[in-house]
């Protein structure tokens, strides 16, 4: 049986990944891994998350299930991170909110759920969009189908083009929205923008997935949140999944959510029995340990506040860093107008090169990214920033 199978090819990332580790040069730079990473160039865990786990640890009684939603407070609370405690569709009783393994967990769970209201359902992504949701969406069996998005030649959004194409949606279709900080390419929707969606989607009749997995990472958690709550009160049914890796940094923890916003109180409990059912015949059960972690920094006062003094260094870090590398590409006296950069959010941009230049930057200079020139803005640092735009300037 096994020998029918085809070996697949390596995926974009992993593979950058495994070529960085076998580079021997000292001076190799990694932009491909999207991870937070420090001044050091390590991925930290933060302190309140070492506090919230050494609780957790001394506290802990049993090592039980906890159910397929997860634990009621660990939903609760992200629910109210997500979306805020006085916001309409919480306030109607129209929310529900599962734990899950990690944004990838969340994202193949509403496929899923989204394949049992139709098995012709048709999911639009952005183009570009983060590699993997095409999979995790279309290997649940549904339709794949684009709207522009990012404009390569001005660095900008496409929104004239992006709701044209909106308008040719259809009823039951989803259209799958980044909540912030855009992966990979760094450029977000205004208010104004993210209110024009709405309308649109009330117009036609698609249902929007929001995939929020930086939130905090931006402009701040409250800010970040913004175009996916006006959203939120317009729509009568909206999905969004979150990640707990970046602004928690717990990756390998694998910790994310799921919230369904439904039309009535009666389709949110027909919509959370669906979804409960739709984990078990996945994971069954999600894992306890990094939504306990979650649970406990969001049930205290002191370590929320820690938790935002922490993820405030990093969003500050990252905006920073963006302008640290568009001055340093300015006084290189780099031709082009990088200044795009600035105005982006969050860990990505595209720095706008060839496939080829980004292979030279790669053999010759030992610095890593993948082929459509997404960057890690975090994977920058004070010793590595000249090397980076000598190496660019020699390249371009």
């Amino acid at each position: 049986m096994l020998e029918t199978l085809k070996k697949l090819p390596e995926d974009p990332i992993l593979g950058l990944m495994a070529a960085y580790r076998k580079d021997s040069n000292p001076l190799k730079i990694d932009l491909g891994v999207g991870v937070y990473k420090d001044e050091a160039g390590n991925t930290p865990v933060l302190e309140v998350v070492t506090q919230a786990q050494r609780h957790n640890i001394q506290a802990e009684t049993t090592k039980a299930y906890i159910g397929p939603a997860g634990t009621p407070g660990f939903g609760q609370l992200m629910e109210t991170l997500i979306l805020g405690a006085d916001h309409p569709a919480v306030l109607a009783g129209r929310t529900n909110t599962l734990q899950t393994p990690g944004g990838c967990g969340a994202l193949r769970s509403a496929a899923e759920l989204l394949k049992r209201c139709s098995k012709n359902t048709t999911v639009w992504v952005s183009n570009p969009t983060w590699a993997n949701h095409i999979p995790l969406m279309g290997d649940a069996g549904l339709a794949i189908r684009e709207y522009p998005y990012y404009d390569r030649e001005t660095s900008g959004i496409q929104f004239d083009q992006m709701i044209a194409a909106l308008e040719q949606t259809s009823a039951g279709d989803v259209v799958l929205l980044h909540g912030c900080c855009h992966n990979p390419c760094g450029a977000d929707l205004t208010l104004e923008q993210w209110q024009r969606v709405a309308e649109v989607a009330k117009d036609r009749g698609f249902l929007p997935l929001v995939d929020l997995a930086y939130q905090g990472l931006g402009d701040g958690l409250e800010e970040d949140a913004a175009g996916l709550r006006i959203l939120a009160a317009v729509v009568p049914e909206m999905l969004i999944t979150a990640s707990c890796s970046k602004n928690f940094g717990l990756y390998r923890e694998r910790t994310g959510s799921i919230t369904a916003i439904s039309r009535t109180r009666v389709s949110r409990d027909i919509t959370h029995s669906q979804l409960c059912s739709v984990v078990r015949g996945i994971y069954s059960m999600p894992p306890a340990h990094g939504a306990a972690i979650v649970e406990t920094i969001l049930s205290s006062e002191e370590l929320t506040a820690q938790w935002y003094e922490e993820l405030a260094v990093m969003r500050n870090r990252i905006n920073d860093l963006r302008k640290l590398v568009v001055e340093k590409i300015a006084a290189r006296g780099i031709t082009g107008d990088f200044s795009f950069i600035t105005h982006q959010k969050g860990m990505f941009s595209f720095l706008g090169i060839t496939p080829e230049q980004v292979g030279q930057l790669r053999e010759e200079h030992g610095i890593y990214m993948v082929d459509s020139s997404r960057i890690n803005i975090a994977g920058i640092n004070d010793a590595n920033v000249d090397r980076l735009v000598d190496a660019l300037a020699q390249v371009l």
